[in-house]
């Protein structure tokens, strides 16, 4: 949600920040800008819409310089329009901001009375109006930022630039993420690495409470009160073909086609093991489980959904009670603390906000056990868990999410076996038995994307349609229900998902022809109880889309269209069947003609509440 780039180097870097805001896109937003310093002042250009349409205005404008600072902006305060864009300005100094600045009315209550003037309906203009208050007491731009700093709250990510500080940005990390670029040429600032591997692979992971000064050929990080302190350099291992497009048409494309790839390298550490490890999760792994009595899953949206399916895990495997809750809703209600309740965190880029403050807040009630399942290695999630494991799905440029949630579902079930090797409930046989399950499964994905072709062709039935109903059993109901959204998500089409069994409580009422009911059908224990709700959606005029196992003999017949996955996969078959239901959604959107990577009003990573 939103990014940032920032630049100070020997050369022009009006390049470098557009091509760092086109490696952002992903993150989401409404409108783009930047500012720079030139021989004649500050320089601001601002678009509502794409990156390219700020590219343009710079163009034409032949804007350039060596120091600037760049932002794509997601609406949260005041509607998408030109003023409201980044960056904002006081004088002959420019802001951008990531995160929400909680007490920005009364500050711009106080900041109107001293005399400044709002153009913008943002929270963000009154950092600026702040920076630009406090550097009349102090001509020093970096202790004029971490004064006015000090006098926020909430989240926050900033860059600053003034012009009569050519050579200089400075920046500020609190909650939102942040990280430093260095160069033999310049140095830098983004959100996330990617927008700043075409310059550099030398990062410095910024954290809350950092405040960093960049000039050409040096940095400085100190805290708020200004104590210096020092934060490794690490280099960057993400490849910059991994960004990039390639053959696809969409990333979201890309990125469902990716995922054999990706389960194989988040498994990989497994190789020809005949056992499996708990030091898979962290060294320290079997000290922190071995008094675990109940689990806790948080997590928000796609990540929430793989929790779902891993509670069904836990219990029926290893034994053990699980529950699932919304990050946002956990956070603020009374709940039962346990100090021996293993805390699980889902996110795909380890900055999800509201998963962070449900993981402080769970720490704050003594729940100290805790791991999180992460695709960003670096990420503050991350660094804040006792234990950690990285799905190793590479980055996942589209907004709805595909890849991540495979590799979190292979992670989950590692967990889950080990809770079960732990507790004495994972005989040998069956410890091999799951092993090459586990090897096997990316040539078992890799056979349900050749049914890409008769997905595609049921996409053409949707792609009028306005509602949808998703219908599972068992651990194949948040399959269901990541199967909803990723329709709503990207098509717009309106979709819920209920347990099958619950289809005669309320959502029958809604069948008829002109609603599409999609099924989850697996050749497991509940198959024939499925089959009579199915009879329930035909005996009311409804059109069934099936997506059954080869040995469940399901067939077509009027009304009921069955398509039959290559193989059962006994427990790991959600893996499988969520796979159609995302390329049942991707088809679907770009029959309706939607913008399938970038869908409306949706953030990649949110990083605000």
């Amino acid at each position: 949600m939103c990014g940032i780039v920032a630049a100070v180097a020997d050369r022009n870097i009006v390049s470098v920040l557009l091509e760092g805001l086109r490696r952002l896109e992903y993150r989401g937003y409404d409108s783009a800008g930047l500012a720079l310093v030139t021989p004649n002042g500050l320089q601001r250009l601002r678009a509502v819409g794409r990156v390219a349409e700020l590219e343009a205005q710079v163009s034409a404008s032949g804007a350039a310089g060596s120091a600037g600072i760049a932002h794509t902006r997601w609406a949260t305060h005041g509607v998408p329009c030109e003023r409201n864009a980044h960056p904002h300005v006081s004088g002959g100094l420019a802001v951008v901001h990531n995160g929400i600045i909680e007490n920005h009315e009364a500050l711009r209550a106080r900041l109107k009375q001293e005399g400044y003037e709002f153009t913008s309906d943002t929270d963000t203009e009154v950092v600026a109006h702040l920076v630009a208050a406090e550097l009349k007491k102090t001509p020093d731009l970096f202790a004029a930022t971490r004064a006015a700093i000090t006098q926020l709250q909430g989240a926050y990510a900033l860059a600053v630039l003034r012009e009569t500080d050519p050579d200089r940005v400075i920046v500020a990390r609190e909650g939102s993420p942040l990280l430093l670029g260095l160069s033999d040429q310049g140095n830098y600032a983004a959100s996330d690495a990617s927008a700043l591997l075409q310059v550099t692979r030398r990062i410095v992971y910024l954290e809350n409470g950092d405040c960093a000064e960049l000039t050409r050929d040096s940095y400085r990080i100190t805290r708020v009160d200004g104590t210096p302190v020092v934060r490794d350099e690490t280099e960057s291992h993400l490849s910059a073909d991994a960004v990039e497009l390639g053959p696809y048409r969409h990333y979201m494309q890309k990125e469902i086609f990716e995922q054999p790839v990706a389960l194989a390298n988040t498994l990989e550490m497994l190789g020809t093991a005949r056992s499996i490890q708990p030091g898979l999760f962290g060294a320290n792994t079997e000290e922190v489980l071995k008094d675990v009595r109940q689990v806790l899953i948080v997590a928000c949206g796609t990540s929430f959904h793989a929790g779902l399916v891993a509670r069904y895990w836990l219990e029926a495997i290893a034994g053990i009670p699980c529950s699932v809750e919304v990050a946002s809703e956990y956070r603020y209600r009374d709940s039962v603390p346990d100090s021996n309740t293993l805390v699980v965190t889902l996110s795909q880029s380890g900055e999800t906000a509201d998963t962070l403050a449900a993981l402080q807040h769970a720490k704050a009630l003594g729940m100290t056990k805790t791991l999180c399942i992460c695709n960003v290695p670096e990420s503050s999630l991350v660094r804040e868990n006792a234990l950690r494991f990285i799905t190793r799905a590479g980055p996942e440029i589209g907004v709805a999410s595909t890849k991540a949630f495979t590799t979190q579902l292979a992670s989950l079930y590692l967990l889950t076996l080990i809770f079960a090797k732990l507790r004495g409930r994972l005989a040998p046989e069956v410890e091999a038995a799951e092993l090459q399950a586990l090897r096997h499964l990316p040539v078992a994905v890799s056979k349900v994307l050749e049914l890409e072709p008769q997905i595609r062709a049921w996409s053409e039935r949707f792609a009028m349609k306005q509602d949808a109903l998703f219908l599972g059993r068992g651990r194949h109901y948040p399959i269901a229900l990541e199967g909803a959204l990723k329709l709503k998500e990207i098509s717009y089409i309106h979709a819920e998902a209920y347990p099958a069994g619950e289809l005669k409580h309320g959502p029958l009422a809604l069948v008829d022809k002109d609603m599409p009911v999609i099924a989850v059908a697996p050749n497991d224990a509940l198959l024939e109880k499925l089959k009579s709700n199915l009879q329930e959606v035909r005996a009311r005029g409804g059109e069934l889309y099936v997506f059954a196992d080869a040995d469940s003999e399901m067939t077509d017949s009027e009304g009921v269209h069955v398509l039959l996955l290559p193989e059962h996969y006994g427990q790991l078959s959600a893996l499988l069947h969520v796979i159609p239901l995302q390329l049942l959604a991707y088809h679907v959107a770009l029959v309706r003609g939607t913008d399938v990577d970038k869908p409306r009003n949706l953030a990649k990573s949110v990083t605000v509440e």
